[in-house]
């Protein structure tokens, strides 16, 4: 596919400005409701190919979420595009002030490959929302999912929406082209990559990354309820989530009941033997399934850990009395390894957080209100819980994104129509009086303008 040239179609079919018609857009999203259900099957097939997903967990992470998405702009998408009427200072009568929402033209939209199908159709929901023209990169790795994508966008015109699969070499050639906007979710690194191609063509960008997400355990936690949520957290696909939780911080006093309980979970999910569990996901492919291998092999202390060569899986492995300075703690794990330090000093935890790169979640387990607000009011961090884990994502009236390193920019429900839109303030004037005071000479006016302003 010549991509100069489908970017090229895209902007001449945005200019005839079709996209922006409301009905249009509620029309586009409600036939894509439609074809994502009429390919469900195929959907929950290319999930437990790429990644042995159980359809529950595809469901509940993906389909689900975008179900959710979709209804959501369905319902509200023409109360989010309408003007909106804007209160004017008494010093511009007479006049009145507007916001309009304007369509950004044509988006690329950039997926990684571990909820490959959600973190692809859910920013392009609100790019179609907001009226824009989209070409769509799917995950390399993530092949079978790509290719259910590419089938059900396939039946828009491609000037409308287009699908571009391929590796690298797909991905520079599409950021040698001028968008509009760049949506990316990925990692830190290729998000500096992209950040720096698209300054070449001032283009702007959300970059949705990640980061060491820590969860905080304090000694008024419910422990056994506790273990049970960070347990489903944090082995949704295997660990493979950018929101997973990435070390626990546990208070000293409850860290052995707290691992005893956490162990109790892993084996309840997951039998004495998950990595043989044929629900339990695997690793995207053989350079990731090494590198974790290679991460439990350097650490000590490893509760769990068996690893299944033939199918990619990898069994849940507590890393125990782990440090800052550990093997484990020097970049985001992504996958089933969970580092557990402890603290006696809730001040000191807080530092050692804020010392390293702001992550992208944060989740705290306590039943104190105290400590709830003096971790919230110390640590900046993109979102996520108290008293339970990743599920702030499946909410479409809360926005999702990263701070500092761990991202810029933030969608999700109303999120995602402002993000792919441009909001154009006017303010109209009227004619039927003008006002001197603002026009030269100024002589003696100085003291009047002071009570006006």
């Amino acid at each position: 596919m010549n991509i100069t040239e489908i970017v090229k179609a895209q902007k001449a079919y945005f200019s005839t400005y079709e996209t922006r018609d409301v009905s249009f857009r509620k029309n586009q999203l409600i036939k894509l409701l439609n074809l994502i259900k009429s390919h469900e099957e195929d959907i929950f097939q290319a999930l437990k190919d790429d990644l042995n997903k159980p359809n529950f967990e595809a469901y509940e992470t993906e389909i689900g979420m975008v179900y959710e998405e979709l209804k959501f702009m369905i319902k509200n998408i023409k109360s989010l595009a309408k003007v909106k009427k804007i209160k004017t200072p008494l010093m511009h009568f007479p006049s009145k002030s507007y916001q309009y929402h304007d369509p950004l033209g044509c988006v690329l939209i950039m997926s990684p490959w571990n909820y490959p199908f959600q973190l692809t159709i859910s920013p392009l929901i609100g790019a179609l929302s907001a009226g824009n023209c989209a070409v769509v990169k799917p995950s390399n790795y993530a092949k079978a999912t790509s290719k259910v994508i590419k089938k059900i966008l396939d039946n828009f015109n491609s000037e409308y929406i287009c699908v571009v699969e391929g590796g690298r070499e797909v991905n520079t050639m599409l950021l040698e082209e001028k968008f509009d906007f760049i949506f990316f979710t990925g990692s830190p690194t290729v998000g500096k990559l992209i950040m720096e191609k698209a300054a070449k063509h001032l283009t702007p960008i959300v970059l949705e990354l990640g980061g060491k997400s820590p969860c905080i355990v304090d000694e008024t936690a419910n422990i056994d309820l506790s273990a049970k949520r960070i347990a489903w957290g944090k082995l949704l696909n295997s660990g493979q989530t950018c929101v997973a939780p990435d070390y626990i911080l546990v208070h000293e006093n409850v860290k052995n009941a707290f691992v005893t309980a956490l162990q109790k979970y892993i084996t309840l999910f997951y039998g004495t033997n998950p990595e043989t569990n044929t629900e339990y996901p695997k690793i995207i492919n053989q350079h990731h399934f090494d590198r974790l291998c290679e991460l439990i092999s350097k650490s000590t202390d490893v509760i769990g850990g068996k690893s299944n060569p033939e199918t990619m899986q990898i069994a849940p492995a507590l890393v125990d009395n782990c440090t800052f300075d550990s093997v484990v703690m020097e970049d985001e794990i992504f996958g089933p390894i969970l580092p557990i330090l402890s603290y006696s000093n809730l001040d000191h935890a807080i530092t050692s957080i804020n010392n390293r790169p702001k992550p992208l979640a944060l989740y705290c387990f306590t039943q104190s209100i105290a400590v709830e607000k003096k971790i919230l009011r110390s640590i900046i961090f993109g979102g996520g819980c108290i008293n339970d884990t990743i599920i702030h994502l499946a909410n479409s009236h809360l926005s999702f994104g990263g701070v500092g390193e761990s991202g810029m920019g933030r969608y999700h429900g109303k999120e995602s129509f402002n993000t792919f839109s441009h909001t154009k303030s006017i303010l109209k004037k009227g004619n039927f009086i003008d006002i001197n005071v603002r026009y030269a000479p100024y002589k003696n006016k100085i003291k009047l303008l002071k009570k006006i302003l």
